[in-house]
């Protein structure tokens, strides 16, 4: 599975592995459909080697879901060309990027 969730006290942690693209679309969905807005979520990307624009149109729906400005998303551990992408595409100014 290229996607796992983990539920603790505050947060909720989903890890993505290889490729965040569109083939993951509705199991990244499943991951918080029916989580409340005001979750806490750390998407991990440590073992994330590649992402699209598709998976940038997925953390917009996840942002939208949580409450867009209210969202609270931190994005951890990705690598320099991920990071580049995000810096790119101005999600810096979405997202908690570290």
């Amino acid at each position: 599975m290229p996607i796992t969730s983990t539920k603790n006290e505050d947060s909720t942690v989903i890890a993505v592995t290889g490729q965040f693209d569109y083939s993951i679309h509705r199991e990244f969905r499943d991951t918080y459909k029916n989580l409340p807005p005001n979750t806490k979520i750390i998407l991990e990307l440590s073992q994330t080697a590649y992402l699209d624009s598709s998976a940038l149109g997925m953390l917009l729906l996840l942002r939208e879901h949580l409450g867009e400005e209210k969202a609270n998303i931190s994005i951890t551990r990705c690598n320099p060309d991920i990071r580049r992408v995000f810096e790119m595409s101005n999600f810096h100014t979405l997202f908690n990027i570290s």
